[in-house]
């Protein structure tokens, strides 16, 4: 049966190319809470943002056996920031027998406050496949951001 891998790693780290580049190594499909939301809401869903993510999350939960169970590996390429986050998703496949694995991207501040920074200019710039992070979203992501234990971690990315 095929696994899903999830992306673990701040808001920036480079969970979104991580993925890309995994999915062509696995011939795996990427499923994306960001693609959806700005797909559909750009950069104005305000603040209802948490509740579409959590939405979002629940569907592709759903997805991701259905495409696990026609034999494809999938790259779940949301944050899963918290531990509690962790733990609900190991649980979850665990329950539907499906193999699971979650790397993390391991960025260091300085790189990550650089990214912030590229990115901010990208949406500037028109690029609305990305969203602005404001001082307030940064201290926001920042806060909510626990690192993995090494238990949790199947592969770490070192972004240096």
């Amino acid at each position: 049966m095929a696994k899903v891998v999830m992306t673990c790693g701040k808001l920036c780290s480079g969970k979104s190319t991580y993925a890309r580049r995994l999915a062509k190594e696995l011939d795996a499909v990427i499923l994306s809470v960001d693609e959806i939301t700005l797909a559909v809401f750009r950069n104005e869903a305000g603040d209802m943002l948490d509740e579409y993510v959590r939405r979002i999350q629940e569907y592709l939960y759903g997805k991701s056996l259905e495409i696990a169970a026609a034999g494809t590996d999938v790259v779940l390429d949301w944050g899963f920031w918290t531990s509690s986050e962790r733990e609900y998703a190991r649980s979850f496949y665990r329950q539907h027998g499906v193999e699971c694995e979650l790397h993390y991207l391991d960025i260091t501040d300085e790189l990550w406050k650089q990214r912030i920074a590229e990115r901010n200019e990208s949406v500037r710039a028109g690029d609305v496949s990305a969203y602005y992070v404001d001082k307030g979203l940064e201290e926001k992501f920042a806060g909510i951001f626990q690192p993995p234990d090494e238990s949790e971690i199947d592969k770490r990315i070192l972004i240096r």
